[in-house]
């Protein structure tokens, strides 16, 4: 019987979840590295913004590891084999939500960043998603948490439209798995400590959530039939 863990949990994993023989290509890896860092410096601003009284709980809770997060700690926290956020994808219903998100531009839930950068960085994200999902969408799918559905509709906007997402609603931006705040607090404290297997530790458990979430979605089932 298939077990979305042992995606996370085979010997070649078990050797180094970063590694250039992974289905991302190496230069692939190292542009979702530097979109990660670009993702946590602007998770940092925020925690730093404004009253802490109005910040999520992800932001509150963790107040001293956002704020203890120096530019070599969030190098390696960003050195991870997926996305440490969320455009609103794993919420797609399908192909036509992506040219309906654009037409219509309602924010659908409370905007989790605020700071100016947030669209520069909402751009980057979705640039990135929208090229993965053309040259590599079954990477995407497992490792952006992409359903097949949405790869498809994410692949079949223009640029131009993808671009237009991001300067319309960048209220989608979110980090993956704002509510478990055990997982954010296991990365800021593995990422500020330098401890190499913390570190893979994380990404193990960060690849099994993905993994279980996909299942979940029924969207890995056609590999196990």
């Amino acid at each position: 019987m298939f077990d979305p863990v042992a995606i996370a949990s085979s010997a070649e994993v078990r050797a180094g979840v970063w590694l250039s023989r992974s289905w991302l290509q190496a230069e692939a890896l190292d542009a979702l590295a530097e979109l990660n860092e670009q993702c946590l410096e602007l998770l940092c601003e925020q925690a730093a913004a404004g009253s802490a009284r109005s910040h999520p709980p992800l932001l509150v809770h963790l107040e001293a590891l956002w704020a203890g997060l120096e530019a070599p700690a969030r190098r390696r926290a960003a050195r991870c084999p997926f996305l440490l956020v969320d455009a609103g994808f794993t919420r797609a219903g399908g192909p036509s939500w992506l040219k309906e998100r654009v037409r219509d531009c309602a924010p659908a839930s409370a905007a989790f960043f605020t700071v100016p950068r947030t669209i520069a960085v909402t751009r980057l994200v979705l640039a990135y998603v929208w090229h993965l999902a053309r040259s590599e969408s079954v990477a995407g799918r497992l490792f952006l948490g992409l359903s097949a559905r949405c790869a498809e509709g994410v692949a079949g906007c223009t640029l131009r439209q993808i671009i237009q997402l991001a300067e319309t609603e960048p209220h989608l931006l979110k980090p993956r798995w704002a509510e478990q705040l055990e997982v954010w607090r296991e990365l800021l404290i593995a990422a500020s400590g330098g401890e190499p297997s913390a570190l893979e530790r994380f990404r193990i458990r960060g690849l099994q959530l993905l993994a279980a979430e996909v299942w979940a979605g029924g969207e890995m089932r056609e590999y196990v039939k």
